[in-house]
């Protein structure tokens, strides 16, 4: 009797032990890269393939690669503006097509290269737009900046392979400034707001909320999106999570660094509550902490170099092109990457090749497995 209830006992302990461990199998299926999907996905129509490759381009924006992210951060766009949602979804829909249609590397169009810069397009369009939501007229500019934006990758990536540099969001900060500057503020069928520079406006009261400042740093992660809500913020950090928790804890430093460089240039309160002190440093962070560069304290510490480089040139950038109307975008956060890619030293050591970058889980453990190799390879030769 003794003897068959402990042999239950381990039966049952056995079979928690493969439900559990069944569950952790299918929770990191659901993680990083998901390259299991696009062999799933090889021999399936051209419509669920147009889906996970546009659910890609979305997360993109973000330095992520997981499509079930990307629907989780479509439905936050939705949630925080059913309007912003279907523009960022034409967005993402015209780049991908344009780039079917013109032959584009199919591996890159595969892995949403081609639609994140239609994305950001699509949603800028209509955060400027002065003209309200479901503004039917702004589809017109929306569907036609997203396809240009391939057109500036391609060629941009043609040049920048030089140095094994992306293309990243160039494309996007050329488009919309170039469509600000064509349509002008009184435009008849696309008027938008101006921009304006952080030293034109009213000068910050005495007092800071301190919550207020706090509650801005997860909305530095929504601002990405241009999207200023605590929920959908919170779910678009929740996407990045389930890519990479390292890249999310990266995300919210940066917006926190940007915040903070914000805090010391004295700028204007509403810029640090709202998250537009936080988002260019967000960026800069993420790119250098794990996603480029191996991760280790080395290049964690040139992740939050990065997002001070970051923020502070945006401020300066604001500050520039505000004197005209314009806004400074992402500029900021693209060409201090740019910048740190280019940097020589020991650091450039750690720096992955711009066509093997994955997760930065993922980094890391195939920097591991090669550099056993390498030392496995020096010992089989010594004599």
């Amino acid at each position: 009797m003794w003897m068959e209830t402990k042999i239950e006992t381990k039966e049952a302990s056995r079979s928690c032990a493969s439900f559990s461990r069944r569950v952790l199998d299918g929770v990191t299926l659901c993680t990083g890269d998901m390259e299991h999907l696009d062999k799933y996905m090889q021999d399936k129509s051209f419509v669920p393939q147009l889906l996970v490759w546009g659910l890609r381009g979305v997360t993109r924006v973000i330095l992520a690669n997981n499509p079930l992210s990307g629907a989780l951060i479509l439905a936050a766009l939705y949630w925080a503006s059913p309007w912003q949602g279907l523009l960022g979804a034409l967005g993402v829909l015209a780049s991908t097509l344009t780039a079917v249609i013109m032959g584009q590397d199919s591996a890159d169009v595969a892995g949403g290269l081609h639609g994140f810069n239609g994305v950001l397009v699509a949603l800028l369009m209509g955060v400027f737009s002065s003209a309200g939501d479901w503004y039917w007229w702004l589809l017109l500019p929306v569907c036609l900046g997203s396809a240009t934006c391939v057109f500036l990758s391609s060629g941009l990536s043609a040049f920048l392979d030089h140095w094994d540099l992306p293309a990243s969001v160039f494309p996007f900060n050329i488009v919309f400034i170039l469509y600000l500057l064509c349509t002008g503020t009184d435009n008849p069928y696309f008027p938008h707001h101006p921009a304006v520079p952080l030293g034109a406006l009213d000068h910050n009261d005495t007092t800071l909320v301190a919550v207020q400042v706090i509650h801005g740093i997860p909305l530095g992660v929504g601002q990405i999106y241009a999207c200023g809500d605590l929920g959908p913020s919170l779910l678009i950090l929740g996407a990045v999570v389930l890519y990479s928790p390292l890249l999310a804890v990266h995300a919210v430093l940066g917006s926190a660094v940007g915040t903070l460089t914000g805090l010391s240039m004295a700028v204007h309160h509403e810029s640090l509550y709202s998250g537009l002190s936080g988002f260019n440093g967000a960026l800069g962070c993420m790119a250098v902490g794990g996603l480029f560069f191996t991760f280790n304290w080395k290049t964690h510490l040139f992740a939050v170099a990065s997002a001070f480089l970051s923020a502070y040139v945006d401020i300066a950038m604001s500050n520039l092109m505000g004197t005209v109307g314009l806004p400074a975008c992402s500029w900021a956060s693209t060409l201090a990457s740019t910048l740190m890619l280019l940097l020589t030293g020991s650091l450039a050591t750690y720096r992955i090749p711009i066509g093997q970058v994955k997760a930065p889980e993922s980094n890391l453990r195939h920097r591991s497995q090669w550099e056993a190799g390498t030392t496995e390879d020096r010992e089989s030769t010594d004599v």
